[in-house]
C-alpha cells in the first residue's frame, strides 16, 4: 500500500469515527437514560418514519458557536437534532428529529439553522416536513440568540404553510416558546403518558401566580390537549403508533400546493350502492344517529381517518377516498349536542377546510344539523366572530365542494355547510332532509305569536302549526323547487353520486380578485 492510500485510509477511518461520535449523541448514558423513559432516540425515530436505507442526513456535524456557561466544553456534533431527507412510502420527506440525550434538545443558534434548512429544501422541491419534538426549550446559555433561532423557525413555518404539508410529533416536553412551532403547523400527533406533555407556562409558575395547583399531565397533558384545548389533533399509544399515524396521515396529501393528493386504487367498485345507509338515519329529526357510520358506509373500503377525533364532536373532519380519490368530509354528528354548531366545531371546521384548500382536496359536506348553539355562554365568547370563520372558509375554497343534506339543516348553521350561494358546486339531498330558516317550534312560536296569545288551545294551536310547517319544510322538494338543491338522490346512491360529481369536477377552475391575503374573522 502506497503512503498516499494509507494516508486516505486514516482520513476515511477518521471520518468514520466522527460519524460514529456523532451517531451516539450524547453518549451511552444518555442513550440509556432516554431508554429508561420508554422513550427512542432522535435517530431510531427517523428509522421508524423513513422506508430503509434512505435518510440522507445533513449538517451532521455542525455544533454550537457560543462558549458561554461552558458550552465550550459541551459541544457536541449535531447540537441537539438531526435533519435530513429520505423516502416515506417512496415519497420525498425532510424531517427533523430533536436529540434529548444532546444538551437536553434544546434549541440554540445551530440547532435552529439546521430545523431552517430542512424547510429551505423542502421548499425548494416541494416535499412534506415532518418534526419530530423531544426538547427542553429554548437554549439558556445562548440567551437572546436562542430566542432569534425560534423566530427563525417560526419564520419557516408560516414561509411552508400553504405551500407544503408540515406534520408535529410531540415525542417530549414541549414549554414556552417551544410550543409554538408545533402550533404553526398543519397537524399534531402528540404520545399519551406522563414523558409528553406542553404548555406555555408551567404548574409551578401557575401556582406562583394564581395559587391554582394542577399536575403537569392536567395543565398539558395529550389528552387535555386532544379534548379540551384542540392544540392536538391526534392521540398515539406510544412512538411506534405516532409514527404510524404520520405516515397514514402523509399518505392522503400532496407533496406540496401545486400537486394533486395521491391517487390510490383501493379496489372498491365506484358504482357500487351504499348499502342499508338509510337504515342508519331516524326518521324522527330528534333522534339522534352517528354520522360517522354513513361515511364508512360511503368511503372506500371504510377507511375514514379522522382528525381531531376526540374535541368538538358534534362535527366531524377527516380524510378518505372515495374511487381512489382524496377527499376531506366535514360532517354534522348529532350524537354530540345535537349536532349543533358551537365555537370550537367551527374553528375545527374551518381550519380543516383551509388546509384540503390550500392542497387541492375537494371537499365533501354531510349535513345535519339544528343551528349554532344559543345563549349567553356562545354569545360572550364569540359565536358570531367564530361561526363566521366557517363561512369564510366554504365561501373562499375554490376546490370542488359537494354537499349532501342528510336530515336537519336549519338557519345560519345551513349556509355554514355549504350551500349554493357560499360556492358550493353541488347540493343534493336525501328524502329526509329538513331545510327552513328555524326548527318548527321555533318558527310557529314567531310566526302566530298573536294568534297563539289569542287561541283559547295554545298548545292545540302550536302542535297544529307545528304539523304544517313541517308538511312544508320537512322535506327537500320545496327548496329543490326553487333551484337551491340539484337532485334529491336515494341514499343508496349517494357514493355513485358523490363519484361522478368529483371527475365532472376535477379540471374546475375558479376566479378570485387579486389581493395580498383575506382578513379571516379571526
Amino acid at each position: 500500500m502506497s503512503q498516499e492510500e494509507k494516508t486516505m485510509d486514516k482520513l476515511i477511518q477518521g471520518l468514520k469515527n466522527m460519524k460514529e461520535k456523532a451517531y451516539q449523541g450524547g453518549g451511552e448514558d444518555r442513550i440509556k437514560a432516554q431508554h429508561s423513559k420508554g422513550k427512542l432516540t432522535a435517530r431510531e425515530r427517523l428509522a421508524l418514519l423513513f422506508d430503509e436505507g434512505t435518510f440522507n442526513e445533513i449538517m451532521t456535524f455542525a455544533t454550537t458557536k457560543a462558549t458561554e456557561f461552558g458550552l465550550d466544553k459541551m459541544k457536541m456534533y449535531g447540537d441537539g437534532v438531526v435533519t435530513g431527507w429520505g423516502k416515506v412510502d417512496g415519497r420525498t420527506v425532510f424531517a427533523y428529529s430533536q436529540d434529548f440525550t444532546e444538551l437536553g434538545g434544546t434549541l440554540g443558534e445551530m440547532h435552529a439553522n439546521k430545523i431552517a434548512k430542512v424547510y429551505e429544501l423542502a421548499l425548494k422541491v416541494g416535499a412534506p416536513v415532518v418534526g419530530i419534538n423531544d426538547s427542553g426549550g429554548a437554549r439558556i446559555q445562548e440567551g437572546a440568540v436562542a430566542l432569534e433561532g425560534y423566530g427563525q423557525v417560526f419564520k419557516m413555518n408560516v414561509m411552508a404553510s400553504g405551500v407544503i404539508p408540515q406534520i408535529t410529533i410531540m415525542a417530549g416536553p414541549a414549554a414556552g416558546g417551544a410550543v409554538y412551532s408545533p402550533a404553526l403547523t398543519d397537524f399534531i400527533i402528540m404520545i399519551k403518558g406522563d414523558a409528553y406533555y406542553m404548555f406555555v407556562t408551567g404548574p409551578e409558575i401557575t401556582k406562583v401566580v394564581l395559587g391554582e395547583e394542577v399536575s403537569f399531565q392536567d395543565l398539558g397533558g395529550a389528552v387535555i390537549h386532544a379534548t379540551k384545548s384542540g392544540v392536538v389533533h391526534f392521540l398515539a399509544e406510544n412512538e411506534q403508533d405516532a409514527i404510524n399515524i404520520a405516515k397514514r396521515l402523509l399518505s392522503y396529501l400532496p407533496s406540496n400546493n401545486m400537486e394533486e393528493p395521491p391517487f390510490m386504487d383501493t379496489g372498491d367498485p365506484a358504482d357500487r350502492d351504499v348499502k342499508d345507509v338509510e337504515q342508519i338515519v331516524p326518521t324522527d329529526s330528534a333522534k339522534p344517529f352517528d354520522m360517522k357510520e354513513i361515511i364508512y358506509r360511503i368511503v372506500d373500503n371504510g377507511e375514514f381517518l379522522e382528525v381531531h377525533k376526540h374535541w368538538a364532536q358534534n362535527i366531524v373532519v377527516g380524510f378518505a377516498r372515495i374511487a381512489g380519490n382524496v377527499v376531506g368530509i366535514v360532517a354534522n354528528n348529532s350524537q354530540y349536542l345535537g349536532a349543533a354548531i358551537d365555537i370550537d366545531a367551527a374553528d375545527k371546521a374551518a381550519r380543516f377546510i383551509r388546509f384540503c384548500d390550500a392542497f387541492n382536496i375537494p371537499l365533501i359536506s354531510l349535513v345535519d344539523t339544528p343551528g349554532y348553539i344559543p345563549g349567553t355562554d356562545q354569545e360572550y365568547k364569540g359565536i358570531i366572530r367564530h361561526g363566521a370563520k366557517m363561512l369564510y372558509a366554504f365561501a373562499e375554497a375554490t376546490v370542488p365542494k359537494i354537499t349532501v343534506i342528510i336530515r336537519k339543516s336549519y338557519g345560519g348553521a345551513h349556509i355554514a355547510m355549504s350551500i349554493k350561494s357560499l360556492g358550493a358546486d353541488l347540493v343534493y339531498a336525501w328524502p329526509t332532509a329538513e331545510i327552513a330558516v328555524t326548527g318548527p317550534e321555533g318558527a310557529v312560536r314567531i310566526l302566530y305569536k298573536k294568534e297563539i296569545q289569542a287561541s283559547s288551545n295554545p298548545d292545540e294551536f302550536i302542535k297544529q302549526k307545528i304539523a304544517e310547517y313541517r308538511k312544508l319544510f320537512a322535506n327537500p322538494y320545496w327548496a329543490a323547487e326553487k333551484g337551491l338543491i340539484d337532485d334529491v338522490i336515494e341514499p343508496k346512491d349517494t357514493r355513485r353520486v358523490i363519484v361522478s360529481a368529483l371527475e365532472m369536477l376535477r379540471n374546475k377552475r375558479e376566479y378570485r380578485y387579486p389581493k395580498k391575503h383575506g382578513n379571516i374573522p379571526l
